[in-house]
């Protein structure tokens, strides 16, 4: 049964469309990345590991913020695969987790700047 109050006018686009749905958990899937992109200290950190592992010191004075504060979104990221980590010594790097963060960031930035 359908929740909808209308009478689709063009059935053909409607199968397509329920057809290449994504389900409702990948919806959430996608919903969760763009809250976590979505905060601005999250976006600058994203940024400033985009094509480089940096230590979590480092982005702290790049980013004028304090470690624990660089650290508990840093934990938030890693638990959402946004961001993956290795230790050296007892410094922690942190890069992002793979191109396609890196290509969703690069699309981003594309897209604001095309006004």
């Amino acid at each position: 049964m359908s929740n909808s109050d209308c009478t689709s006018i063009q059935p053909e686009k409607v199968n397509e469309i329920q057809k290449t749905m994504l389900t409702n958990e990948e919806l959430s899937s996608i919903s969760i990345l763009f809250k976590l992109l979505g905060d601005i200290t999250r976006a600058k950190i994203v940024l400033a590991l985009d094509q480089r592992e940096v230590c979590v010191c480092d982005l702290s004075v790049a980013l004028d913020m304090k470690k624990s504060a660089i650290s508990h979104q840093l934990s938030l990221m890693k638990r959402s695969n946004i961001v993956k980590s290795r230790r050296d010594g007892k410094h922690i790097y942190y890069s992002l987790s793979d191109k396609h963060i890196t290509d969703i960031i690069e699309l981003v930035q594309v897209h604001i700047r095309h006004r």
